[in-house]
């Protein structure tokens, strides 16, 4: 499998200013950090470069860190911080690019070694699973593209949130990409489908 940076979420909230880099902090609560500096993570607003992970205290945080955070005031800032566990770092970082799953997704140009790739990715997926379900979703996926995962997990007597981790694990594979409601397969992923159906 590809490998590719790791993913640190944020809300929908922050996404344009993750891409248009307004948004330079982060503060999270961690036992331990999960990014370090020099490394990259990936985000919904492309890839972001990080420079720093500090660890912090509430009284340190200014306002002018909680605007660069994405956030109108210190109050609503501090606000978001109730309630969670861990020791408190701020992570400064700038965009470094789109994400790198972006170029792989558009290209549908497979050879007989990248399908092989995938194919035996879903296999892994699936046996790791204890049952088949790459295909089963990614022909779902196919049929009703837009559908709510709330929608599609039942269907495979999936919690929302398992359900959710799955169709990742075909994101990252470059196969399915996200749409403001629900899913939709990818170039990428309809050049192996296609494929994969012929072959049946």
């Amino acid at each position: 499998m590809i490998g590719y940076p790791p993913r640190v979420l944020f809300q929908k909230k922050f996404w344009a200013g993750l891409a248009d880099g307004s948004i330079t902090l982060a503060f999270r609560r961690w036992k331990r950090p999960t990014v370090k500096a020099g490394g990259t993570l990936r985000s919904p607003g492309g890839l972001l470069a990080i420079h720093a992970v500090e660890p912090c205290a509430l009284k340190e945080i200014s306002a002018e860190d909680a605007s660069a955070a994405g956030y109108p005031s210190r109050r609503a800032l501090l606000d978001a911080l109730k309630g969670r566990e861990g020791a408190l770092y701020r992570v400064r970082f700038s965009p470094a690019g789109p994400d790198p799953r972006d170029a792989l997704r558009r290209d549908d140009a497979l050879s007989d070694e990248e399908w092989a790739k995938i194919d035996a990715a879903l296999d892994r997926s699936d046996f790791s699973s204890g049952s088949p379900w790459t295909r089963d979703v990614l022909r779902a996926i196919e049929a009703e593209p837009g559908r709510r995962a709330g929608d599609l997990a039942p269907r495979f007597a999936l919690p929302l949130k398992l359900f959710k981790q799955r169709v990742r694990r075909l994101k990252t594979l470059g196969l399915t990409e996200s749409l403001k409601v629900g899913y939709q397969l990818s170039p990428r992923g309809r050049a192996y489908l296609a494929r994969a159906t012929h072959r049946a």
